[in-house]
């Protein structure tokens, strides 16, 4: 048991530590949020992608603006890519999966909306796609990734890197970036 005990705290700790040196992107973090308040002013909506577990951090994003987080206050436009079965068998069986992202953006954005990307690795051929055929539309891209994620990082407007290498810590972070950028929309609209 002690044994087991000590694991725990040691996965503890290193989320603490990883979620400490994420302060270093708190202006991206910010810059963020307000690209996606300006992009909600405008008229804009936000659309979420991801595979996995950055699949389900989208529809869990999604949510929080469809919704709320914590405060009462009216709805903001925000579709998860992740979440149509019909649409992403489709086109992963008529096109290829690595359009399953493209192919709906290309359908659903437009010039002033915001794509969120999340991919741990930075490496996802789909969620890469996503990002040229938001650009291609004049969206802005936000993405959320890890620490080898340099490449992918420049590809986006906005590219906040979760400095581990750890797809747990990475999407423990990923997952608290989100909230953060939530609340932040989340005031704005409540305020005005």
């Amino acid at each position: 048991m002690e044994k087991i005990n000590s694991e725990v705290k040691k996965m503890i700790e290193e989320s603490i530590s990883v979620k400490e040196s994420l302060k270093s992107e708190i202006p991206l973090i910010i810059k963020a949020a307000n690209a996606i308040i300006k992009s909600l002013r405008n008229g804009g909506k936000v659309l979420f992608c991801g595979n996995g577990g950055s699949a389900a951090d989208s529809q869990h994003l999604a949510c929080e603006f469809i919704v709320k987080l914590t405060k009462k206050r009216k709805s903001l436009p925000a579709i998860a890519l992740t979440t149509n079965t019909s649409h992403l068998t489709a086109i992963s069986n008529d096109f290829s999966f690595d359009d399953i992202f493209s192919r709906q953006i290309e359908g659903l954005g437009r010039k002033g909306d915001v794509l969120v990307a999340i991919s741990t690795s930075g490496n996802s051929p789909n969620i890469l796609k996503a990002i040229e055929s938001a650009k291609s539309l004049g969206m802005y891209t936000i993405g959320l990734t890890g620490a080898k994620g340099d490449a992918f990082a420049k590809k986006v407007n906005i590219g906040i890197k979760v400095p581990s290498s750890s797809t747990q810590r990475i999407q423990e972070s990923h997952i608290l970036v989100g909230h953060i950028i939530c609340e932040l929309v989340e005031t704005e609209f409540c305020n005005n």
